[in-house]
């Protein structure tokens, strides 16, 4: 349990940091450490915000429930759930406010599509003296109020949604003040599926049918032995928290618009699923035993490119195109970091790592007893044949610059694993293909990268194909993707580069320099975490276990009160920018334990994919395979 603070806000703001994931594998909220809700979007993940006063104080709207006067407070989950609880500690008293997205009894969240109930229940239980309790439900754009029976009804034209509101005692609006003394309790209910309907017991059997399903679930968990388990538990809740329940597909984060610089522009809308955090993703679910939440997200990916017929960066929950990019001008952004964004451009551009990230992707789904309709193994085929070209032409990248297009390394890497997953899957299945020339056109295009991305001025590969190129820690994942050995001359020297050129201090690593690398946005950036929990498996990869356990560790303290990571950090600061909470940065944290992990064998074989990288196709252009810490490892 963390300890008691004061709430300290800056320009209205709450720290991002200071704040809870909570859900039901179809919307959330972040709940702030002050009681408020920052953020939340119902029914679903990507629906428009109800409430989302982290991105304007002032016309985000409000949900609150919280006593007067605060002078600290705490929070902390209840053990190996999405439960969240916020202590609030006046000078008359203290209050628990224990905050869930009610799921029905019995419900299963790795294969129940019902799970959730449409309600977020808040109950306030006075632990210590009396407070005055301060209730205020006020959704962003405003309503339409009226008394019906028993509960409060909001018709909030701006999300096109009804909320329904009840509460264990009659509130004379939707702004309130209810008086509590020590073991008194006060709940409300918000719905938006139909009225919410009090169920035998009220708000506590809501939670405790709630906290049970949780604990059913977390109880499948396999921990074989990793470094921090308690963090890797806490981020394994928040990926099935950020895991979409009807069909699979997991968002990158449940926010839009968190600026990876305060004062920036560099301002995105999150609320998406991206191919190349499926495989990611995977790696790291089947490893800690989540089978069936990775090959959900596996199915949802490969159905998407099938039915859209080309290779998409990103899609919505739906498995279509993402909605057009806008900019809302209602709203002022986080301290002031303008603009707010709804939806995603990156949607439409051009990145040729997607090839060998869906290949990628149909790997994993072949190697845990997944098959593929005549149809599907078309569509791959064929991207596999794009790929055979497409990496030498200019692109976006993996970080979506928004300046001109260059021919980038790790684009062409991901170009040279669509061709090897290809050869590797027509020869261990018998699919039609010309397997032969896939696996030699990888081999080649190894040789090219190792030829053409290396800088000897630099003494490193670079993100060009051509020289010139800055460094770019994306290129850690070369080992981790099975492209290069971790301990390849040139990968080893590269891995040194990149934490002496692109280090912030503290463990913490920047994914490029703008200055070196421009992205048309001519401004800095935090330093982004997942590139760091990399360098962990690069430094794994090439023996040196014992720095790489300290710098896992020296990560792991960067996690929030809560255990909770964002996209990027402020190295100066510590504070946390960008997303949150952000998938891929506990995607990173598992895959580091787990790499760590094996290094002691504490991973069971069944928990890899490693005999599908038989040995008659385990070398790569002739260059010994690294250690198996990949996405397909």
């Amino acid at each position: 349990m963390s300890d008691w603070r004061p709430i300290e806000k800056r320009q209205g703001y709450l720290p991002v940091e200071d704040h809870g994931l909570v859900g039901d594998g179809r919307g959330s909220a972040l709940v702030g450490r002050d009681g408020s809700v920052g953020f939340m979007c119902v029914p679903r993940f990507d629906s428009s915000p109800v409430f989302c006063p982290l991105l304007d104080h002032r016309n985000g709207g409000r949900l609150s429930l919280a006593p007067e006067g605060v002078r600290v407070s705490r929070q902390h989950y209840l053990d190996g759930t999405g439960v969240l609880v916020t202590e609030l500690m006046t000078d008359s008293g203290t209050v628990e406010v224990t905050d869930a997205f009610v799921l029905h009894p019995g419900a299963r969240l790795e294969d129940d599509a019902a799970a959730g109930t449409g309600a977020f229940v808040r109950r306030a239980r006075v632990t210590h003296g009396h407070v005055d309790l301060r209730v205020c439900i006020r959704p962003r754009g405003g309503g339409r109020v009226r008394k019906v029976d028993d509960r409060w009804q909001v018709h909030c034209p701006l999300q096109r949604l009804t909320l329904h509101l009840r509460s264990s005692s009659p509130l004379s609006g939707l702004e309130d003040t209810v008086t509590l003394s020590s073991g008194q309790d006060w709940w409300m209910s918000l719905s938006w599926d139909e009225p919410a309907r009090e169920p035998g017991g009220g708000a506590d059997r809501h939670i405790t049918d709630t906290v049970r399903a949780w604990r059913r679930w977390s109880s499948r968990l396999v921990l074989p032995h990793v470094p921090r388990a308690d963090l890797v538990r806490r981020s394994a809740i928040t990926l099935k928290l950020l895991d979409n329940v009807e069909n699979g597909a997991i968002v990158a984060a449940p926010t839009s618009s968190l600026p990876e610089r305060i004062g920036g522009s560099r301002n995105w809308d999150y609320r998406y699923a991206w191919i190349r955090d499926a495989a990611y993703t995977v790696f790291a679910l089947r490893r800690i035993g989540l089978p069936m939440e990775a090959g959900g997200f596996l199915s949802w990916a490969l159905a998407a490119v099938e039915r859209d017929g080309r290779p998409r960066v990103l899609y919505d929950l739906d498995g279509l195109p993402p909605a057009p990019e806008t900019i809302d001008a209602d709203l002022e952004g986080y301290r002031g970091s303008a603009p707010v964004r709804w939806g995603n451009a990156a949607g439409e551009q051009v990145q040729h790592d997607v090839y060998g990230e869906i290949l990628d992707c149909a790997f994993q789904w072949a190697a845990t007893g997944g098959t593929f309709r005549p149809g599907l193994w078309d569509t791959l085929a064929g991207l596999a044949e794009s790929a055979r070209t497409a990496w030498s032409r200019p692109d976006s990248g993996i970080w979506e610059v928004r300046s001109s297009e260059r021919p980038f390394t790790y684009s062409a890497a991901m170009c040279q694993v669509a061709l090897d997953r290809a050869a590797r899957l027509a020869r261990r299945l018998g699919l039609p293909g010309d397997a032969g020339t896939w696996a030699e056109e990888a081999r080649r295009l190894t040789d090219r990268i190792l030829a053409d991305a290396w800088d000897e001025r630099k003494g490193a590969l670079t993100e060009h194909m051509s020289p010139g190129g800055g460094l770019d820690a994306s290129l850690l994942a070369l080992p981790l993707r099975r492209v290069l050995p971790a301990d390849h001359p040139r990968m080893i020297a590269t891995t040194r580069a990149i934490a002496d050129q692109l280090g912030a201090g503290n463990g913490l690593l920047y994914r490029y320099l703008p200055e070196e690398s421009p992205d048309g946005l001519d401004q800095s950036e935090g330093a982004f975490l997942l590139c760091s929990f990399w360098l962990v498996d690069n430094l794994a990869g090439q023996g040196r276990v014992e720095e790489a356990g300290e710098l896992f560790e020296q990560l792991c303290s960067h996690t929030s009160p809560l255990g909770l990571l964002p996209e990027q950090i402020d190295p100066g600061s510590g504070c946390f920018l960008g997303n949150f909470p952000q998938g891929l940065s506990h995607v990173g944290l598992i895959s580091s334990a787990v790499v760590l992990a094996r290094t002691q064998g504490g991973v069971p074989p069944e928990l890899t994919t490693a005999a599908w990288f038989d040995h008659e196709s385990e070398e790569h252009a002739g260059h010994r395979p690294g250690p198996d810490t990949a996405a397909t490892g």
